[in-house]
């Protein structure tokens, strides 16, 4: 009987999850996600690769739980007994965590701390070892200069920065206390297709769409002075499976090195359409201003270079250009999405 290597992921049925869950697939793992139950499907960007359960083979499960309960992730932990778990749910809007700051912290904080606690157990009762990646941010540096590296102090902006360094430093408790494998991703944004249409990003594209599609007029935004280092997705998976390959356990920056303005998203996806004057169909809203803004967050990704082999590959006007004409696809404007050529 054939043995393959398990790993659990939470938040499997987000943007990195199921990236993860692909990529893992793909290097011959037995992949098991966690979902949360609702009376609606949540499962669109996995659809693709689920399995049934009952045929022969199968190497992709999901079970239900959440991040909130203590005793589902414990329980998931002794029945699937993964070799590597990675945590990749929370609540991970940051303008959300404003207005449940609560909830964020209970799920993007202290749900980092519950699995770990259940490894901590299941380790010390004579299992064998299981590998921790823990989904860090950017937003844990807020207010530091960039650029900013693994060094860097952080300086969070939001509730979901502050339970994000909370979740980073119990990780490294962890580790250094317990002697768990634990490391952290701290990944800068990252967007693809799939990301959430509430992201900024995913805004701007899919509003794009939908104003050639005659569905809206404008498209509203916060701070267009924001500036972000943007990077692909799916390389960032990598870069996450790669920290979990290592014989000891380390924190990695990850991210391109290169940063741009929200303006500068803007100005870009407009352009794949060729629509030059943007600003007639852009508006500002104030309410999607954050209380605390984080102004630039740039990676100084080295380190990671350097140890893991990895270095971002997709270039930011690529990466604007795969998403418009994803977002154009899916608004019945093939012809349109036809056109935008890749470098």
């Amino acid at each position: 009987m054939v043995e393959f290597k398990k790993a659990l992921i939470t938040g499997i049925t987000g943007q990195d999850g199921s990236y993860l869950a692909e990529f893992l697939l793909e290097k011959g793992y037995e992949v098991h996600g966690v979902i949360r139950r609702a009376s609606t499907f949540n499962t669109g960007r996995i659809d693709h690769i689920y399995q049934d359960p009952h045929l022969q083979g199968v190497r992709f499960f999901l079970h239900y739980g959440d991040l909130a309960d203590a005793n589902t992730v414990r329980k998931l932990i002794y029945k699937i007994q993964p070799d590597e778990f990675y945590h990749m749910g929370a609540q991970s809007h940051v303008r959300v965590s404003f207005d449940i700051p609560e909830y964020t912290a209970n799920i993007t904080g202290l749900g980092a701390l519950r699995i770990l606690e259940a490894i901590k157990d299941y380790e010390e009762q004579g299992s064998k070892k299981v590998k921790f990646y823990q989904a860090s941010s950017s937003e844990m540096f807020g207010a530091a200069p960039p650029p900013q590296n693994e060094k860097t102090s952080f300086y969070p902006r939001s509730p979901y920065g502050a339970a994000k360094v909370f979740a980073y430093h119990t990780a490294i408790n962890y580790r250094e206390a317990y002697g768990i494998f634990a490391v952290n991703g701290i990944l800068f944004n990252h967007e693809s297709e799939r990301r959430g249409e509430t992201f900024v990003t995913r805004k701007i594209t899919r509003g794009i769409a939908r104003i050639l599609a005659g569905l809206d007029k404008k498209i509203y935004l916060g701070n267009l002075d924001a500036r972000r280092d943007w990077g692909f997705a799916p390389e960032y998976m990598d870069a996450a499976w790669r920290m979990m390959q290592r014989e000891k356990p380390d924190d990695f920056v990850i991210g391109t090195g290169v940063s741009h303005s929200v303006r500068d998203f803007v100005e870009a996806a407009f352009a794949c359409v060729g629509i030059s004057d943007w600003q007639n169909y852009v508006g500002v809203d104030p309410r999607y201003y954050r209380p605390t803004e984080v102004e630039h967050l740039v990676a100084n990704p080295a380190k990671a270079q350097k140890e893991l082999g990895w270095e971002a590959k997709t270039e930011f006007s690529d990466l604007v250009k795969i998403m418009v004409k994803h977002d154009l696809k899916s608004h019945g404007l093939e012809k349109e999405a036809e056109k935008i050529r890749l470098a």
